[in-house]
């Protein structure tokens, strides 16, 4: 693919990450590469920059990654990002070596990474807002507010009555969040191009603790029965507060998030256990 205009989303809490943006714009203008920089809390500013953009770096975490799938959402544009968080599962290129590395880009010594992203919609509460379609790299978490109590969860698949869930919550995640808040509450990790869906209860007493691999046909419904307030979190960014008889319908959605990647096919098993420990 030919780059010709290039994005860079940094995290603006952290000065290295501008640090970094600023010396990658600075080599990328040296090779006639159109460059914006942009902080990644910014999301309307950095959408007026996007017509034409080929491609969004990103300098920081995953954070800053899941930020930038939002913004490349509608006009598909592939995402790298440069390490410079603890984990970076979704990252692709270690800091140091962030400019070295950029030849390979922009020759096109790349492959196309595309990852399922999870939908969902609000439908119905007294309290909600009119219905609107959220979109998620990560997770769709459905739990309860600040108050420390159960909330009840009528969880449905494909119209068909699955259990009542008693719980802190329910988190619905994609492959690329089997990595991230489904693994802390014990849930598989999943091949990352997989298209298949978790759902796993957060600390559920007395129910069905099970954690499910659903088919990425599935569509799930969760409503909500408490006497308090809960919240969905989407990708933990956009935070929505549900009253009761709130309904929440997820299904994988026909949208993806596009990497350019330079590592091998193959690596993710590599450097799994890397990742997990934190020395990659």
């Amino acid at each position: 693919m030919l780059i010709k205009k290039v994005g860079i989303l940094f995290h603006p809490m952290v000065a290295t990450t501008s640090a970094k943006a600023q010396e990658l714009s600075t080599f990328l203008r040296s090779r006639g590469i159109d460059v914006w920089l942009c902080s990644s809390w910014e999301t309307e500013t950095a959408c007026e920059y996007l017509d034409g953009t080929d491609l969004i770096l990103t300098t920081g975490g995953d954070g800053t990654i899941l930020r930038a799938s939002q913004l490349a959402l509608e006009n598909q544009i592939p995402i790298t990002g440069i390490n410079m968080g603890k984990l970076g599962f979704l990252t692709e290129i270690k800091a140091d070596e962030a400019v070295d590395k950029m030849p390979e880009l922009l020759e096109g010594k790349v492959w196309i990474d595309e990852r399922a992203m999870l939908e969902a919609e609000i439908l119905a509460g007294p309290n909600e807002s009119p219905s609107k379609n959220y979109y998620a790299l990560n997770d769709i978490v459905v739990a309860r507010g600040s108050i420390a109590r159960l909330i009840h969860i009528n969880a449905s698949i494909d119209n068909i009555p699955l259990t009542n869930y008693r719980a802190d919550g329910v988190i619905l995640s994609t492959a690329t969040g089997s990595t991230g808040y489904s693994l802390s509450a014990r849930g598989p990790i999943l091949y990352p191009q997989s298209t298949d869906i978790l759902l796993v209860p957060i600390v559920p007493h007395l129910i069905m603790a099970y954690n499910l691999v659903l088919s990425g046909s599935s569509v799930i419904k969760l409503q909500i029965e408490t006497t308090h307030q809960a919240t969905i979190s989407v990708d933990g960014h956009t935070n929505i507060a549900l009253s009761n008889g709130a309904i929440v319908v997820v299904k994988q959605s026909t949208r993806k998030t596009r990497f350019l990647r330079l590592e091998p096919r193959d690596s993710f098993y590599n450097f799994l256990e890397e990742k997990l420990r934190g020395k990659r």
